[in-house]
């Protein structure tokens, strides 16, 4: 239990790296796009070649498919909530900033990461052992997440101290999701947690093809679709050398 409130730790520790960055450094917004494109090629590899191939191996076609169309049809409806309020900015870092979304941004960036940080708690359960492109994926999309927030939110008149508390309860968050995650799934049959995997990546898809892509491109332009094609392929050889 405490090693996966350590690996949800690890991962959500990336926000806090990127928030660090932020307030330490002047990033360009293309190095920014470019982490963030290859991030989601990696999501999209841990997607496809662990979480629905494993789904399907331990369950079927249908309850893989009825899980993954849920997860997206969820997370979707409550990112359209949040992005009434402003938190579809929780990724970008540019100039055009909508006043008031400070909490949006920040609920926004725990919808993202607290159904990463479970997976990662539940990975351990049948392996023993994490999963090394969950991990991965996961603090490559989080840093330019931490970062492009946290350029958004000095740009909105937050203090550097409020700041920093936000993505330090982010971590405590991970680390606490990712312990309950292997907590309360310890005893789930293999068919319920393949659900749960079909679930968490019906959700991390709609999440990276309505915020994270989109706004790489909008940075970085058409070398976003070859970087993210790298990261894809990297996802593949972690898979294989794992």
């Amino acid at each position: 239990m405490l090693l996966a409130a350590f690996w949800g730790g690890i991962a959500g520790s990336a926000v806090l790296l990127g928030c660090f960055s932020a307030l330490a450094f002047r990033i360009p917004k293309k190095w920014t796009a470019w982490i963030m494109a290859f991030g989601t090629g990696i999501l999209i590899g841990a997607v496809s070649f662990e979480l629905l191939i494993e789904a399907v191996e331990q369950s079927d076609l249908i309850v893989t498919s009825a899980g993954f169309i849920l997860g997206a049809a969820i997370f979707t409806g409550i990112n359209s909530l949040l992005a009434k309020k402003g938190g579809h900015e929780r990724k970008k870092s540019g100039d055009k900033k909508t006043k008031g979304v400070g909490m949006a941004i920040f609920l926004g960036t725990l919808l993202d990461a607290i159904p990463e940080s479970v997976l990662i708690g539940a990975s351990l359960i049948d392996h023993s052992k994490v999963s090394w492109l969950l991990v991965v994926a996961i603090f490559l999309s989080n840093f330019p997440e931490g970062l492009s927030s946290s350029i958004g939110l000095l740009r909105e008149g937050f203090s550097r101290r409020k700041i920093l508390g936000m993505w330090l309860s982010v971590f405590a968050i991970s680390a606490l999701a990712a312990f309950l995650g292997y907590l309360l799934l310890e005893n789930a049959s293999v068919a319920s947690l393949s659900l749960i995997g079909a679930f968490a990546g019906g959700a991390i898809m709609a999440m990276v093809a309505s915020t994270m892509l989109p706004e790489a491109h909008e940075d970085a332009g058409v070398a976003v679709g070859f970087i993210t094609s790298l990261g894809l392929l990297c996802s593949m050889l972690l898979t294989h050398l794992s």
